[in-house]
Order: C-alpha cells, then structure tokens, then sequence
C-alpha cells in the first residue's frame, strides 16, 4: 500500500501547519482512502546536532582503539561558554571540527535501545554519536558515524528538512550544534500508510494523494504532471529525425487491446552512474518503503512514487535500436534484474531492441513488470536511455502473476496509467540525472511514439445522481464536483417527449480525465459525486425484511447439524480444501479409487497442494494431527465442508478474463462446474480411557445417532464387509451409515465410521484407534423429515432403571440388539445404550456379551418392580426370536 510522507505531500497541495498523519488519515477517509497505518522512524527523546571539539585515540588491551571526545552539543553555561559532553565512540570516520548526530541520555533508538550516561573504558560516556545503522537509516554499519559536515564547513553530507526536494541549488551550511537532528534527518516525519481500492490507481503516488487531500478539504492543488517542467537543454519536438527507434507490432492484442500506445524515449549522456543519490533522494524511498539502489534507478523510483509513471533506465551501450514492442514468440526465454532465466508466455508483452540488425530479436524487458539483466544501468555506464510508456492493465496484471513478480510498477500498470503523463516524467528522470550526475541531455534522441486515445465522453443527467442515491443534489452541484474531479464538462440542452408536448432538458457531456480510467459510464460519474460531497450526506435506511424470509431449509438444517456436533463436544474447525496428491496414499486408498481422480488447479495457493480435495478428512485428518502435535493429549474436531468430484471429460471451460462472458459461454462455465457435496466428518483421538481408546468409535456411533435425530432422518449401522475395506477406516471396525425410512432410498449409504486403519493413523501422526466418521451432508438433508418434531408430554414420575446382558453371536452387530431392546421396550423405554461388550470363556467361543442400560419411565404412574420385570423378560424373548440372544447367566 501506499506510503505518505507530510513534507513530500506538501510540494502538492496546501498543508496546515500542524497537520499530523492522524488528522491527515481523517481528512483522507472522507474521500475513501483508508488508513492503514502511522509509521515513525522509532527513534524518540533527545537527539541532536553535535561538533566535535576534540578526539582523542585511546588503544585498548584487547588492540582496540576507542575514541575519547569532547562535544559540543549547544549547552552554554551562564557566562555563554560552551559546556561540552563527553562521549566514547569506537568509529574513526571522523575527526575534530567534524558536525555529527548526537543521542543524549533519555533518547530510544530502533530495537527500543536506551541511551544513558555509563561508565566504558574508564569514562563515562554522557550519550552517542550516532551512525546510520543505528538511527534506522541503513541496513548496516559499514559507513560509521555519520558525518553532517567536515570541519572547513564543506562536504555537506545532508541537506535540511526544509530544503530537501529537486528545488534546493545548494547544500546549506552546517547546522548549529544543539539543533533537532530528528527533523534535520527526516526523522520526525510521520508516515501514513493507506488503503487504495483497485479503481483508484492514481492514488498510488503523491501527486494522486495530494489531489484527493485537496477534494477532502478544499486546499488548493498544484498539479505537477501538466505543466511541462524546464528541461535541461532548449524545447524540442516530440520525435525527432534522430530520435531512438521505437515500434508497435502486438500481433496477439487480448481483448483487441494494443499492449502498448505509448513511449517516449530521452537520453542522457556522460551519466557518473556511480555517483551517490543525494541524502533527500534516499530518505524519502526510505520513507516511502523502497531501498535505494544508484542515482538511476533511484531517479525513476522517486519520480514514480512522486507522479505515479514507472520508468525505466537502459544503459545506452547495450540497447541497439529499433526497440519493439510485441509479444512472446513461442519457446523464448529472458533473465530478469532479479538473476532469474524465466521462460515467457506468448501473452506477455515484451520490451525488445535489435542487436546485429535483428529486429526485435532480443527480450531486455518484461513489459510494465521488471527489465532484463542484460541491459542494466551499472556502474561503468555513462549513457543513459529512459523510458516511460502506457501499457495495458489486463497485459501487465497477466503478466506479473503469471510469473509471480508483483512489482511496484506492476502494481501501478494494472491499475491504470495517465496516459498524459509519460514525457512529464521521463524529463523528471532527465532533469536529475543532469543535476546530480553530471550528465547533458541529448535533445536530438527525445522520442514519443503516442497512439493514445481520448477518454470516451460519457452522457449524465444531473437528476439521475439524486434518483439513484437518494440526496437532493442541485444541478450547479453535480456540474462543479465534475470540474473539480478534473473532467471536461459541457451543458447540453435535449427536447424530452412528454406526451403530445415536448420540453428542453439540461443534460452534461463529461469527459473524464486521463488519470481516471476506471471513469467509462454515467454510473461511475454519479458514484464520484456521492464521494466527493461526502457521503455521511447519504442518510442510512434500514430494509424492512419481507414475512416469511429467512434461512432455507437446508440452512437451517445444517445449523442443526452443527449445533448438534458441538454440543456432542466436539471443536468446530475449518480447513483449506487444497491437498497434495501424496494425501491419497496417506489415506489408504486403493489405485481404483473413484476419490484419486481429484480436480487440478490451474493455479495452486501452493505447489505442493494442487487438487481439490474429495473426502473431507483429508484435510480434517490433518488439523487432528496439528494439535497432537502442539501438545493436545486428546483431540475431537469436526468440520462441515463441500469436496469436488472429477468432471467427466477433462477440465472446465475457462472464460477469458477482463471482459464479462457471453451468456451461452457463462452457461458453458456452469456446466462444466464439477460436482460438489457438502460433508460432515469428525475426528476423534487420544487417551480418553486408556492406551488403546476403545472408545471413540463407540462415542462416534453415539453422534452419528444423536446427529440423525437433530435432524428427523433414520439411519442405522451396518458393518462393512471385510473384503471391501473403505479407505481411511479399519477393515473390521468400520460400519457403513445407511439411510432408513419409507422414502429412503434402498441402501442408501451416507457415510462411514468408526475406527481408523492403523496405518492411516501412523501417516498422519495420530494415536492409535483413533476413530472418524463421514458422511453425505446434503443427502442427509434431503432426506430430513420436514416435520417439527414435537416434545412430548413430561412425567412428573420416577425413573426405573434396569440393566440386561444378552450373549449374542460375535458377528451380530451391536446396534441391531439395541434395536430390538429398544422395540421390546416399548414407550416406556426413555433410553437405551450399550455400556459394555464382553468376550471370553464365559459367553463361549464365537459369543459376545452385550449388556443394555435401561431407562424406563411411565407418563401417568410410577413403575412397579413387577412392571420392570415384564420389560426385561420381554427384551429377552424378542431377542431370542430376532439375533439368537440369551440372557447372561
């Protein structure tokens, strides 16, 4: 996001005085530009100018030599004499008469680093002076101390706050010893960082900040990309006969958009490129979060920040005209600034020159993203060509994600360019390099290939703003919020029919400015008049919510679902549905698996994750395992979440982008949409009981039928096969969720659970017997019963408990006994659960003891023991005649 430095917006616009970044992100908010943040330099309490009265080496035991000084630091006493500090200081970068950077006792530097009077190398040191590294100015210390001025007065090493822009001639004398270093160094400047929407990429300069300031407050705005500055050398032509070769051939324009309409070239010769940026330059990409580089390249950062245009510095040497602008032929590769040899897309828009007479042979530029390697500005060049060009957004913004290099002129292409603005800028970069560099400018090279086009004029009725918005805004209103925004205004006057008679209407004809591309219908002029007279104007009115709306049945349905998981006590999560391939094989899932044919990202958040997932725990499973690892002794999450079935023939239809789809291509779209289902899945794991955790398969189950009853569907368990394992579950204890019911559909299966395989639980680093389940959400919902289910009437009466043991086969699922406990029961059966199963000697080989809690409750009397007796004697002949059961003896 934008960076905003107070004394760089003032060159702008009018500011008050006493204006801090707070009252400045205030004033901006007004015109929709958010705050982000307030930056400082984090540097506080006293710091100040200090002269070097005397040094005195002192060598060291350990060979070191320190520096013993006297100081002057602007304290006088009553007789006006000066009072100096002393200070240690191990650089040597500086000698006595020396003007320097002095913390005094009570100042903070970055890092919270506290300076205080202590006692070193046998003085006490009564402060610091200071280096750049450590007032944050520089990312090292390899430069020492810094040095404001030599002793004779001369080799001024800064310039002052008030004078620190391209209009200062000359370096000012020394600063007086005392004086505030912090705002000598421009570290007393606030930084306001802000939040600019992607229609207003004007906003990511100064000169675009300043002109909305002056919208928020009425201040008056000096626009420095119209007037043509004062060149170095005399007024010339747009292109001249000599001027640097420059052509257009986009073969493949998208959208029939040109990639480039405009470049203008300069040169400038006898460029000392290893000349250092001057300390103005330099602090103010500081402040605005860039790191300055070399005169070049800090020349066209500093103009790009300033007006909004990128640029780009060649070294003159090694371009070789014509330049062209094309796209990408296919197979064609380039190495970037950033040392990387990047293959390119035949939609990129590359910046080429022609070495051996080749035309447009050589790529020395991504367009609108970053430049090639080979033609860099280093520090043997001495001949510099410029380069400011229009290109189009949809191109860049392609470009630099296709090659993941958001860079900051990147940033400012896709969002839209002034397409006025490119000569002003590129004679900005000249006029510095001329100034700080020593170079002259080659007025006979100046080219400007310009194939722009006029912003479209766009018809408004005054009364369409009020209709639409809902304020009352005068005609005069909307004309002058259209002049102040910058664009072109002209009343026309219309005949509107009105029955058999006809009446003139007063209509306006507004030609945006060419730094507001985003400005292209009558909806967007009206949406800049509501912003710029305010929009606390626009009073809130609350709907009024139609009878009968609300939440659909699915939603309030899977609500229940999920009110129900957690009142179960299990944690609600949610998790990425991007998994890796590898996932499949951690689960267990045979190579036939329907689920290994998972849907590919075309561009994947990670490499390492390219498919959509098709089961819900391959992504639940993992968070299990994140907080097991993090020291959770037990886990037990649950998730709701849609998983992606393949598409049968291949990939989808993918629209072109930057344009709205036709309808029968937006049909296409949809169609080829692969299939989802919303999931249900919970995890279970840890040492809940014991080390084997028998029972989280049994809490599991317990969930899968308290889940079914929130939601009115009857389900019942069936066991899976042996010789059909379902992957991620344990072979032998698995049982398969199946729908039930009148309407159901015959063998309907919703899901799985119970224990996981063991070697899927070692994959994801999840404790033994830990248990899962999963299930088909929506087709649970579907076949929900609609009808509220009602309470029925309390009994005021006591509960009669009863517990029964029944031996059954071993292969007899345990839920189909509690079935029929539960049927022989009748209504005075309140609940019916399973608290133990048993085998051994005592039931027999191939037998298992199951034993039921009963809770049995009449509505009208209390339960005599003979009544309980009838119950338990009627579970055991119904289970005798129905799974083979006999009472436990």
């Amino acid at each position: 996001m934008p960076y905003v430095v107070l004394p760089w917006l003032a060159e702008h616009v009018e500011l008050p005085a006493d204006l801090t970044a707070h009252q400045l992100a205030a004033d901006l908010v007004r015109v929709g530009l958010e705050e982000e943040a307030v930056h400082t330099s984090g540097v506080t309490g006293p710091v100040v100018v200090g002269r070097v009265l005397e040094r005195t080496p002192e060598p060291q035991k350990n060979g070191k030599v320190v520096n013993w000084c006297q100081v002057d630091t602007g304290e006088r006493d009553d007789a006006g004499a000066v009072v100096p500090r002393g200070v240690i200081c191990g650089a040597h970068n500086f000698d006595a008469g020396d003007t320097v950077v002095v913390a005094l006792p009570g100042a903070v530097l970055p890092g919270d680093f506290a300076i205080a009077a202590r006692k070193t190398y046998g003085h006490v040191s009564d402060g610091m002076i200071c280096s750049a590294a450590e007032l944050g100015l520089e990312d090292d210390g390899e430069h020492g101390i810094i040095v404001l001025a030599r002793g004779s007065g001369a080799d001024t090493a800064f310039e002052d706050a008030d004078t620190a822009s391209e209009g200062a001639d000359a370096a000012p004398e020394a600063p007086a010893p005392g004086s505030d270093a912090l705002a000598l160094l421009g570290l007393a400047d606030e930084v306001l960082e802000i939040n600019v929407t992607p229609d207003r990429g004007y906003c990511f300069s100064v000169r675009g900040v300043a002109r909305e300031y002056g919208h928020a407050t009425g201040a008056r705005f000096v626009d420095p990309g119209l007037s043509a500055p004062a060149g170095s050398g005399p007024a010339v032509p747009p292109t001249t006969p000599e001027a640097f070769e420059v052509a257009f051939e986009d073969a493949a324009p998208i959208h029939g958009v040109p990639g480039c309409d405009r470049f203008v070239t300069r040169v400038v010769r006898g460029v000392d490129a290893a000349a250092p940026s001057p300390e103005w330059l330099q602090r103010r990409l500081r402040q605005a979060g860039m790191r300055p580089i070399s005169l070049a390249v800090d020349a066209t950062n500093y103009v790009m920040l300033d007006l909004g245009q990128p640029l780009h510095a060649y070294d003159l040497a090694t371009v070789h005209a014509p330049i062209v602008v094309r796209r990408a032929r296919p197979g064609e590769r380039m190495t970037t600034l950033d040392g990387v040899d990047r293959a390119l897309d035949a939609e990129d828009l590359l910046i080429t020159d022609s070495p051996a007479g080749a035309r447009g042979e050589r790529a020395i530029g991504i367009a609108g993203v970053m430049g090639g390697e080979s033609t860099e500005v280093t520090a043997t060049t001495t001949d510099v060509l410029v380069e400011a060009a229009h290109f189009d957004p949809i191109t860049i913004a392609r470009s630099a994600r296709r090659h993941k290099l958001p860079s900051e002129a990147s940033r400012r292409f896709e969002r839209g360019v002034d397409t006025r603005l490119q000569a002003v800028a590129a004679q900005r970069v000249v006029d510095l390099l001329v100034r700080y560099g020593g170079g002259v400018a080659d007025d006979a090279r100046v080219g400007d290939v310009d194939r722009t086009t006029a912003p479209a004029p766009i018809t408004l009725d005054p009364a369409s703003v009020s209709a639409r918005v809902g304020v009352a805004y005068t005609y005069d209103e909307v004309h002058d919020v259209l002049v102040q925004l910058g664009a072109s205004v002209t009343d026309i006057v219309v005949e509107v029919a009105n029955g058999s008679t006809t009446a003139d209407h007063r209509e306006l004809v507004v030609v945006p400015p060419t730094w507001r591309p985003d400005l292209t219908a009558a909806v967007d002029l009206i949406e800049e008049v509501v912003r710029l007279r305010g929009y606390d104007q626009v009073p809130s009115v609350l709907p009024h919510a139609q009878v009968g709306t609300g939440l659909t049945r699915s939603q309030r349905l899977r609500r229940s679902a999920e009110r129900t998981l957690a009142e179960s006590g299990l944690v609600q999560v949610l998790s990425y549905p991007f998994v890796s391939p590898h996932v499949h094989d951690q689960l267990g899932e045979p190579a036939e698996d329907p689920r290994r044919g998972a849907e590919r990202l075309a561009n994947p958040l990670t490499e390492d994750q390219p498919e959509l997932r098709t089961s819900l725990l391959a992504t639940l499973l993992p968070v299990a395992a994140r907080n097991i690892a993090r020291g959770a002794t037990e886990v037990a999450v649950f998730e709701t979440g849609s998983v992606t079935h393949a598409r049968p023939g291949g990939p989808g239809v993918l629209p072109p982008g930057g344009v709205r789809p036709e309808p029968d291509v937006l049909a296409a779209v949809l169609k080829s949409v692969p299939a989802q289902e919303r999931h249900v899945a919970a995890v279970l794991g840890g040492p809940v009981g014991s080390a084997t955790s028998a029972e989280h398969a049994e809490a599991l189950i317990g969930v899968v039928h308290r889940l079914a009853a929130a939601l009115g569907a009857d389900v019942r368990l069936r066991a899976r096969p042996v010789p059909e394992p379902w992957a991620p579950f344990h072979p032998g204890r698995c049982a398969e969720v199946v729908l039930t019911g009148a309407d159901a559909p015959e063998d309907l299966v919703l899901g799985h659970v119970g224990e996981l395989a063991p070697k899927v639980a070692a994959a994801f680093a999840l404790p033994r017997r830990s248990a899962a389940l999963e299930l088909d959400l929506d087709a649970l919902c579907e076949h929900a019963r609609d009808a509220v289910a009602l309470a029925g009437k309390l009994s005021t009466y006591p509960l009669a408990k009863e517990d029964v043991a029944l031996v059954v086969a071993a292969d007899v699922p345990a839920e189909d006994v509690r079935q029929v406990v539960l049927e022989a029961a009748g209504d005075l059966a309140e609940s019916v659960e399973l608290f133990d199963v048993y085998v051994g000697d005592q039931v027999g080989e191939g037998r298992k003891s199951l034993a039921f809690a009963l809770r049995l409750r009449a509505g009208d009397h209390t339960l005599t023991a003979a009544e309980t007796a009838q119950v338990r004697d009627a579970v055991v002949r119904l289970a005798a005649e129905r799974v083979g059961g006999v009472l436990r003896g």
